[in-house]
């Protein structure tokens, strides 16, 4: 049987890092298993997509003919999926994580950035995302504000992020972890947040509201960069948490995985930010990978990515009570990775296993195109 030939196009790729960038990649290696991938990839960052968008829909047409469908790695390319469709009669589905559809808050930090909004509100939310063939959703928060913009929810499918349960995993000490934050930690309990911090993740809102409450034998790493940085600097002055809260930057993936592979417990307190929401959450996966329980706002794509009790635990989101509630539970038999560490990556393997969620993948791309013969 002829492999199926798939053109996959990705508006931002590594070694960009972001949450989108590696389910963009790790789809496109996954389903590269038993597909033939074409990838054309924006490498570059986002000054480039304007640059990027018209040479990615050129080179797409002009592969087109030989190829049977094309994907989009996210909604933002919706407007060359329309095109596409405009003038070929091949079908386009796209991966939607949650800012395709709920762009409606300032992160850009230009001035014109309410004029972009509004175009995209306009345009591609009621316009060329509706008219693609099938939209792969990561989370089924990001189907129900879809749904509340007027697409219809038979136009969705949830299939959850993945993760390489065996990629991340590495040999770690507390001592590696002295090294990474220039402090000891002998009789410390070691809470870690990882990933690019923008406002919706909390962190500022954690150290502000549950850092204070929290017994002061915890401390709290923040592995990551991103426009939050500012805020959180100045929760850990206002708090006086010098010495409790270590802010690391981006850091190379080694010392990532140092991190994941021997930190007590991952802590995900999203917030509501309006016009911005969490698709899915990666991260938490990924962590779960490494036998690290997570804790984690039950909020939009979070609820899908944690299972209560599962590979981690969920608590109301802004309530900084049932949060420093929680965790010192979760540590009262010992560290968490030690109690329920097992027991969560091998729910991680049994359910988010990248192997498994392209056959999804796979599986709906041929459901669309058997529709359009």
């Amino acid at each position: 049987m002829n492999k199926l030939k798939i053109i996959m196009v990705s508006h931002t790729f590594p070694p960009t890092v972001g949450g989108v960038e590696t389910q963009n990649h790790e789809l496109s290696k996954w389903l590269g298993q038993s597909c033939q991938i074409t990838l054309i990839a924006n490498t570059c960052g986002r000054k480039f997509l304007p640059l990027f968008a018209p040479y990615a829909l050129l080179k797409t047409l002009w592969l087109l003919p030989k190829n049977d469908i094309v994907l989009l790695g996210s909604g933002m390319l919706a407007i060359n999926g329309y095109l596409i469709k405009l003038f070929t009669q091949k079908p386009v589905v796209s991966v939607v994580h949650g800012l395709d559809i709920n762009y409606n808050s300032s992160s850009l930090g230009v001035w014109y950035e309410k004029v972009l909004i509004f175009i995209y509100q306009s345009l591609w939310t009621k316009l060329f995302i509706p008219k693609l063939d099938k939209l792969i959703a990561v989370g089924n928060e990001t189907i129900n504000i879809g749904v509340e913009h007027g697409i219809a929810r038979d136009k969705f499918v949830f299939i959850p992020n993945g993760v390489d349960t065996e990629r991340n995993v590495t040999e770690a000490s507390r001592q590696d972890i002295e090294k990474i934050i220039a402090s000891p930690v002998e009789g410390k309990k070691i809470l870690l947040t990882s990933g690019r911090l923008a406002k919706r993740k909390g962190v500022a809102w954690f150290i502000n509201n549950v850092m204070p409450i929290l017994e002061k034998d915890f401390i709290y790493i923040v592995a990551g960069a991103g426009p939050d940085k500012e805020n959180i600097e100045a929760a850990i002055k206002n708090q006086d948490m010098t010495g409790r809260v270590f802010v690391l930057g981006y850091i190379p993936d080694e010392d990532r995985n140092i991190l994941w592979n021997s930190a007590d417990l991952f802590v995900q307190p999203n917030i509501t930010v309006p016009g911005d929401m969490e698709g899915f959450g990666i991260s938490v996966i990924e962590a779960g990978a490494c036998r690290l329980p997570v804790l984690a706002s039950a909020l939009e794509g979070l609820k899908d990515a944690i299972k209560d009790g599962k590979n981690g635990f969920l608590v109301r989101s802004e309530d900084s009570a049932a949060f420093a509630e929680k965790i010192t539970d979760l540590f009262k038999n010992g560290s968490p990775r030690d109690v329920y560490g097992e027991a969560v990556r091998e729910y991680v393997k049994n359910n988010y296993e990248w192997s498994e969620i392209a056959k999804s993948y796979l599986k709906e791309i041929q459901k669309v195109i058997a529709a359009k013969n």
